[in-house]
């Protein structure tokens, strides 16, 4: 009878294990509880994650679970992210490896019901990931290059190797775009004209030991001026030096001319009196008797004004009573008072 205690107790253990085990496979799937959709790799330079779309329930809270195998071991083995609320799973470091193939699955758990199991197509990171644009760093313009400094999106691992495209064009003709390769991150753009806005965007291609190509986003276009050179910049000093010399040459022979030719400036600017036509005719025939009277009625009465009225081309002017030309006198005003 003790003989049979341990064996009992093996059959026991044996009995719990196979219900455990029924239960774990009763467990492993619902059609109650809808597996999870939308479950895709995102993978951008090399950081990765798995994402799906939440299982709605109408009471309860839905846990996920993720695990993962390799192409070289067929196994799944837990993704660290088990019983989860969050709808995503960031890759651990043991899968940082770019070229070992992967594969994922995630299921929902509400409670002891779980959903079926939702696989992913295989994951090569050096496949299938997104590399981003480089970042410019710093543009040093001169008269007719621009240097330029960009850091590479993503950390590159032994045996990669980084090639950098640049397009470039004048900012006034953006449809004229020209291209240039080069390996290192710090390269030049040449042959370009001075006092010149130009625009230009970067692209990284990753080629790896394997041969396999992977090409990045471009980058955002950024613009940039070059300079004057130093003999425009003396060309424009020496042409400015030369107006304003002209500009002084020309003011001097101005004065020069003026002072030469004051003598007639001054005759156009102020031109000579003319004689009236009465003090004309008398210069001309001094016995004319109108200014004779005019002059004998100013030594009469030397405060009156008088004035004389004379048909033009009449040899005498009209007279009054005692046969002297008429003239009207403005009295003074010691007269009037």
């Amino acid at each position: 009878m003790p003989a049979r205690e341990p064996l009992r107790a093996l059959l026991l253990l044996l009995l719990l294990l196979l219900l455990g085990s029924a239960r774990a496979a009763g467990a492993e799937s619902s059609p109650h509880l809808p597996p999870p959709k939308d479950v895709k790799v995102y993978s951008y330079n090399f950081h990765s994650l798995l994402r799906w779309s939440p299982v709605e329930v109408d009471r309860g809270l839905v846990l996920y679970t993720v695990h993962f195998k390799t192409g070289a071991f067929n196994q799944w083995v837990d993704m660290n992210c088990t019983h989860i609320s969050q709808t995503e799973c960031s890759f651990p470091w043991s899968l940082k490896k770019r070229r070992w193939t992967v594969f994922l699955r995630v299921r929902a758990e509400l409670g002891q019901v779980t959903s079926a199991w939702v696989e992913t197509d295989e994951f090569v990171a050096e496949r299938d990931t997104t590399i981003g644009p480089p970042k410019v760093n710093s543009v040093t313009a001169s008269s007719d290059s621009l240097l330029i400094r960009v850091t590479p999106p993503f950390g590159p691992e032994a045996g990669d190797f980084l090639q950098y495209h640049v397009s470039y064009w004048e900012n006034a003709t953006s449809t004229t775009k020209k291209e240039m390769e080069t390996s290192n991150a710090l390269f030049k753009i040449r042959n370009l004209k001075e006092s010149t806005l130009y625009c230009f965007r970067v692209h990284v291609e990753l080629m790896t030991r394997l041969s396999s190509q992977l090409l990045g986003q471009q980058s955002a276009p950024e613009c940039s001026r070059t300079t004057i050179s130093e003999a425009t910049r003396a060309g424009y000093i020496i042409s400015v030096l030369l107006l304003i010399l002209l500009f002084l040459i020309l003011v001097l022979v101005g004065l020069f001319f003026l002072w030469k030719h004051r003598k007639t400036l001054k005759y156009w600017s102020w031109p000579p009196l003319q004689i009236p036509s009465h003090f004309e005719e008398y210069l001309n025939d001094p016995s004319m008797p109108g200014l004779e009277g005019l002059a004998h009625h100013a030594e009469d009465d030397p405060d009156a004004l008088s004035v004389s009225s004379c048909k033009d081309g009449s040899q005498a002017c009209s007279s009054g009573l005692d046969g002297q030309p008429h003239s009207h006198s403005i009295s003074s005003e010691s007269d009037v008072t």
